[in-house]
């Protein structure tokens, strides 16, 4: 496992209330929420951003994306948006692969 915070908190070294958990993946709040809803879908498996994966976590991505919805829909969010960065130029902060899932408030495009 990266030895990143989200590498800490699948090992068990940080805190962390999980949102969700099965074997692909946890789910837990931003610490740092840019919306009034703001998980973090964080795939077990250590893959640095979505530019690093391959055919091989084609199931495991799509997984990430599902969970995230289903938690949006079961906070009563119908409309979100699914943020996936790639590389430190790009917004990523931490290198291992996650999915920001936001809702609660209205969204710009484009953003950044």
């Amino acid at each position: 496992m990266a030895d990143t915070i989200f590498g800490r908190i699948l090992r068990g070294e940080v805190p962390a209330h999980f949102l969700h958990q099965d074997e692909l993946c946890v789910a837990f709040a931003d610490i740092a929420p840019q919306a009034p809803f703001h998980v973090l879908v964080v795939p077990r498996k250590a893959v640095v951003n979505i530019g690093a994966a391959t055919e091989v976590e084609r199931d495991l991505l799509g997984h990430l994306q599902l969970v995230g919805a289903q938690l949006a829909r079961a906070a009563g969010h119908d409309n979100f948006r699914m943020v996936t960065n790639s590389g430190a130029e790009a917004g990523q902060s931490v290198m291992h692969l996650h999915i920001h899932v936001l809702a609660g408030r209205a969204f710009k495009w484009p953003p950044g």
